[in-house]
């Protein structure tokens, strides 16, 4: 038992926050910067390319997807910039392609290996029901803790 006093269980060496345009994601992404910070964790950040919200001759046009894409990425750098100046030693940002639940929980999560995942309850639709549903559907099925964020 002696050694079990050593580990908190509440530090986390890596955390993975969704980040999107909706206010419950600044939320989330402000959490996140937060308890980076206090346990100097690893703090990375994901977007994901929602291809359902593009239309036939968007998605089948390689340079509307490459611009899509190169936004995201420009989007998320700020994030990144804002982190690190916030103080936050270690910062990456990754960015995923398809359902956004699905991808974070089956692509995302298995590749960056995190402690937590922190998302907003809501999407950039605004629909409250179906970034609802994406919260939920994390939740349930994410390999790791979850913190959702309203």
């Amino acid at each position: 038992m002696d050694n079990m006093k050593s580990m908190n269980p509440k530090q986390v060496k890596r955390i993975l926050v969704g980040v999107d345009d909706s206010p419950d994601a600044q939320l989330a992404f402000r959490y996140a910067m937060n308890r980076a910070k206090t346990d100097q964790a690893e703090l990375v950040i994901c977007s994901v390319l929602e291809s359902d919200n593009m239309n036939i001759y968007q998605a089948l046009s390689k340079d509307y997807v490459h611009g899509q894409r190169s936004d995201l990425q420009q989007h998320l750098q700020s994030y990144q910039q804002l982190a690190e100046r916030f103080g936050i030693q270690r910062v990456k940002v990754i960015i995923g392609e398809g359902d956004p639940g699905e991808t974070i929980v089956k692509k995302i999560i298995p590749e960056v290996k995190p402690d937590l995942l922190v998302v907003g309850s809501l999407s950039k639709s605004g629909v409250r029901k179906y970034f609802g549903s994406q919260a939920a559907y994390m939740a349930k099925y994410s390999p790791i803790s979850v913190m959702i964020v309203r």
